[in-house]
């Protein structure tokens, strides 16, 4: 049996406007914006996949919990979440566990295994993040279809003056 994969590696390409491929290992998952906000639509934006993250996680953590007890297999879960605006985050997930076959007597014990899974471990204690910005080889960049951060901004709501 191999050795548990502790660190890993991902990958996200541009495709174009708000698309982007994310490459773990050897899937791809697009992730994009609703078209409202200038996407395509053509896959989950990148909070929906965060919170579809954590659903899965809980999902098999539960899914192995059942599993372990020789208990019937069928795991769901819904997860609904809501979006802050200052600062701009995810502020609330709320995770419905259905497990068809799970006897009462094991819900609570079940409910502190969810508690504890890697990923709620995860934002109770939050890693570090760090970033590194690198620029492109000289000419190997795209083009612009749009006009660049930071570029002009049209005006203020009702304001009859020119875009500054």
């Amino acid at each position: 049996m191999p050795a548990e994969q502790r660190d890993g590696v991902i990958q996200v390409a541009w495709h174009g406007a708000g698309r982007f491929d994310v490459h773990v290992r050897r899937h791809a998952v697009r992730s994009d914006q609703p078209r409202d906000v200038g996407g395509s639509d053509t896959g989950p934006t990148p909070a929906e996949l965060f919170v579809g993250g954590l659903a899965a996680g809980v999902a098999h953590c539960a899914e192995r919990f059942l599993r372990q007890r020789q208990l019937a297999a069928g795991v769901g879960v819904t997860a609904r979440y809501g979006l802050g605006v200052c600062p701009g985050r995810i502020d609330r997930v709320e995770l419905s566990v259905d497990a068809p076959g799970l006897p009462e007597g094991l819900r609570a014990s079940l409910l502190s295994v969810l508690e504890h899974c890697a990923l709620c471990t995860t934002l109770r204690v939050p890693p570090r993040i760090t970033f590194d910005v690198r620029q492109a080889a000289p000419g190997s960049a795209v083009p612009a279809a749009h006009e660049p951060y930071g570029g002009p901004r049209p005006g203020r709501a009702g304001s009859t003056a020119p875009p500054a």
